[in-house]
């Protein structure tokens, strides 16, 4: 189109790899990881005897 601003592919290439590698690295660094040996730590078991 003739009415855009003349935009190269090596800089669209760089934008969208920029925002990619940043939109992985927000998500990868916002998930926590759950520590199973802390899990199995707190975990109680409550025994009940029934008498019937």
């Amino acid at each position: 189109m003739p009415q855009m601003a003349p935009l190269s592919w090596l800089t669209l290439m760089m934008a969208f790899m920029t925002i990619l590698v940043m939109f992985n690295m927000t998500n990868y660094y916002s998930f926590l990881y759950k520590n199973k040996s802390l899990k199995e730590k707190t975990l109680k078991t409550f025994k009940t005897n029934w008498k019937w």
